[in-house]
């Protein structure tokens, strides 16, 4: 993830950062998976202000499905708010509980 980093910024907009390996380090992965981290007061993301940073580990192309159902919570303004009022663990993880499924 930090050589991802390195080489170009997973800053996605909309309070998001999505730090994820690279195609070198993708034999490594046996399993897709997500972390999430939220920082209710924001951090700075090289310059962008994040609250929500979501970890990927894609196994084969599964990547690209983990992303688009990323996208689609972070495209709607009123999920944002729903994990920004969050007050609990479980209510951030019933908000992606599609992701993994």
């Amino acid at each position: 993830m930090h050589d991802r980093e390195r080489s170009v910024s997973t800053y996605m907009g909309n309070l998001l950062a999505i730090p994820h390996g690279t195609n070198e380090a993708k034999s490594m992965i046996t399993k897709s998976a997500i972390s999430v981290v939220r920082y209710p007061n924001g951090i700075d993301w090289n310059g962008n202000p994040v609250k929500f940073v979501i970890g990927i580990a894609g196994a084969g192309n599964d990547h690209l499905d983990l992303l688009g159902k990323i996208a689609e919570v972070f495209l709607d303004e009123d999920k944002i708010a729903g994990l920004e009022a969050a007050t609990s663990a479980q209510e951030i993880a019933d908000a992606f509980g599609k992701v993994n499924g």
